[in-house]
C-alpha cells in the first residue's frame, strides 16, 4: 500500500487540486475555492509528512517556522496581490497594443493553459537561473535556500524582492502574448500547488515525470549545497528549459542530500533576513551556521 501511495500521490493530488479549482472557476467562486483547496492540500501534506516522510532529518525543527510563515504572508499579501501584480499589469498594459495578437484564442482552454505555463516558464526559468548564477541576485534568493530542511511550510519562504523579480520576469510575458484572464488564474493556481508539493517532506516517486515536470524528486537536488547539484532544475512547474539548456539533474538510483542549506551567513530572525541582501558583504564577515547533520534514511 505504501508503494502505491508513493507513486500515485503526486500526480493524483496535483490533478485533483487543478480539477477542484476548475470547478470553482466554473461556479464563479475562484478565490474561495482556490484558498480552500490550497489549505486542504497543506493540511493533507502535514499529515503525510508524519505518516510517509521522505527524510527523517527534516522532521526535526529548525527554528524557522515562524519566519517561513512571515515570509509567506508578506509575499502573498503585499508583493503578489498589491505591489508586484499591479506593476506587472501597468507595464504590460502600456506595451500590449504592440503585441499579443498571436495568442490562439480558438484553442480549447486546456491547450491555452498549457501554452500559458510554457510562456510563463521561460521567465521563471531565467529569473531563477540568474539568481543562482549572477552574484548580485544571489543574496535575495539565498533566504529561500538558507533552510536546513524541506517541508511544506517553507514553500513560501522567499524574500519579497526575490518574488517580485520572478513575477516581473514571467507575468508580463503572458500579457504581451495576449493571454486571457482565465489562463493567468490557472497558471497561478498550478504554480501554487506545485510549490507545496515540490517542497513537502513526503516520500513521493514520480518516475518519468521527473524529466518533464518540477517534482519533489527533482527539486530536492536543487536544494543541495553543492553547486554542481544545486545549480540545476530551475523550472518552476516545467523542466522543459532545463532540458533544453542543459541544467536538468536527476540521476537515477541516487538519493539527493539530506544536508541542505547555504554556506554563507544568514540572520536567524525575520527582520534580519529581510535586510540581508542590503548588507550582504558585511554579513559575510560573520561565520556561517553549520549545515544540518545527516540522519540515516528510514528503511524502505
Amino acid at each position: 500500500m505504501r508503494q502505491v501511495l508513493r507513486w500515485s500521490l503526486w500526480p493524483g493530488l496535483l490533478a485533483l487540486c487543478i480539477w477542484l479549482t476548475h470547478r470553482g472557476i466554473q461556479a464563479d467562486r475562484t478565490v474561495v475555492t482556490f484558498n480552500a483547496v490550497y489549505l486542504a492540500l497543506a493540511a493533507l501534506l502535514w499529515l503525510l509528512e508524519r505518516r510517509l516522510p521522505y527524510e527523517q532529518a527534516w522532521r526535526r525543527g529548525d527554528g524557522q517556522t515562524a519566519n517561513d510563515l512571515l515570509h509567506t504572508l508578506l509575499n502573498k499579501s503585499v508583493a503578489q496581490v498589491l505591489v508586484v501584480t499591479g506593476a506587472a499589469l501597468g507595464i504590460s498594459e502600456a506595451v500590449a497594443p504592440r503585441g499579443g495578437a498571436w495568442w490562439p484564442h480558438a484553442w480549447p482552454l486546456w491547450g491555452q493553459v498549457l501554452l500559458g505555463l510554457l510562456v510563463a516558464e521561460f521567465g521563471f526559468y531565467w529569473s531563477h537561473r540568474l539568481k543562482h548564477e549572477w552574484a548580485p541576485l544571489w543574496p535575495w534568493h539565498a533566504v529561500h535556500h538558507s533552510v536546513g530542511r524541506l517541508w511544506f511550510v517553507n514553500t513560501g519562504r522567499f524574500h519579497v524582492g526575490d518574488t517580485a523579480l520572478a513575477i516581473l520576469f514571467s507575468q508580463p510575458l503572458l500579457f504581451l502574448a495576449g493571454a486571457p484572464g482565465p489562463v493567468f488564474v490557472y497558471v497561478a493556481a498550478i504554480t501554487a500547488f506545485c510549490g507545496l508539493l515540490t517542497h513537502c517532506n513526503v516520500d513521493l516517486r514520480c518516475g518519468w515525470l521527473n524529466r518533464l515536470l518540477n517534482t519533489p524528486e527533482t527539486h530536492r537536488w536543487h536544494h543541495s549545497p553543492d553547486p554542481a547539484e544545486g545549480n540545476r532544475n530551475y523550472g518552476e512547474n516545467l523542466l522543459v528549459f532545463d532540458r533544453l539548456f542543459g541544467t536538468w539533474h536527476c540521476p537515477p538510483g541516487h538519493r539527493p542530500p539530506a544536508v541542505i542549506g547555504i554556506r554563507e551567513a544568514m540572520p536567524s530572525g525575520f527582520l534580519g533576513q529581510l535586510a540581508a541582501p542590503f548588507v550582504w558583504r558585511r554579513l559575510q564577515r560573520r561565520p556561517a551556521a553549520p549545515l544540518m547533520p545527516r540522519v540515516p534514511p528510514p528503511a524502505a
